[in-house]
């Protein structure tokens, strides 16, 4: 009898020590499953251009993949002043992300909001602040001008300057024209010509002296021949 008393309690021990080793498993395994299933921390936010424009970008690092629903919020003064969106992102190992597209302003505020039902139903701390510098346009590249060279034109005359003496040259390879014999003399020197003045006039005063001469005979031959006549 006593050995079968024993017996029972050494089995009704180990009973009861594999029940809580069972137990304390069950409920490391439990915390353990709920760890790996989602948490906050698995969660990040950032403000980012993409080309012209601001977007936002939640990434999910859950290896396990829970479905989570993600809300962004304008903030002002610390409270909701418009809601940007909602998208559902699942998370794996490498992560994923999702964007939203917002133009953003520099140093504003969003909240993110993250539901993943029944692990995580709270916001990203700290809440997203944005940039100091808003996102530039492209700049247009502008050809850069090609430089020519000026030409040299001959300055304007002004009316009534004096136009400029001809250079040597022009001076020496034009000769001046003869305009002597086209412009009409002066009335002085007509004068001199016709009483003389002129080469011929001394032969052409000649001339006519012998003319006078001979006539001069010829009347006085004339004359006595006549009173010669009239005695006889």
């Amino acid at each position: 009898m006593a050995v079968l008393s024993v017996s029972r309690r050494t089995v009704a021990r180990s009973v009861r020590a594999l029940g809580v080793v069972s137990a304390s498993a069950a409920l490391a395994l439990g915390v353990a499953g709920n760890a790996a299933a989602c948490n906050i921390n698995e969660f990040s936010a950032a403000a980012k251009c993409d080309g012209e424009k601001g977007v936002i970008t939640v990434t999910d690092v859950d290896p396990a993949g829970v479905p989570a629903t993600i809300t962004v919020f304008l903030q002002n003064n610390g409270a909701d002043e418009k809601k940007i969106g909602e998208q559902v992102v699942k998370g794996s190992r490498e992560g994923t992300t999702i964007t939203f597209e917002e133009d953003w302003q520099p140093n504003a505020q969003y909240r993110i909001h993250v539901e993943a039902k029944p692990y995580v139903d709270e916001d990203i701390k700290p809440s997203l602040t944005t940039p100091a510098t808003a996102c530039k346009k492209a700049e247009e590249e502008t050809p850069t001008p090609t430089p020519s060279t000026p030409t040299e034109s001959a300055p304007a005359e002004e009316p009534g300057a004096p136009a400029p003496a001809p250079s040597e040259s022009e001076s020496e390879s034009t000769a001046p024209a003869d305009t002597s014999s086209n412009a009409p003399s002066p009335a002085g020197d007509s004068n001199l010509a016709e009483t003389g003045a002129n080469s011929n006039t001394g032969l052409i005063a000649g001339v006519a002296a012998a003319l006078v001469v001979a006539g001069g005979g010829a009347v006085f031959f004339g004359m006595r021949r006549r009173g010669a006549k009239s005695e006889g």
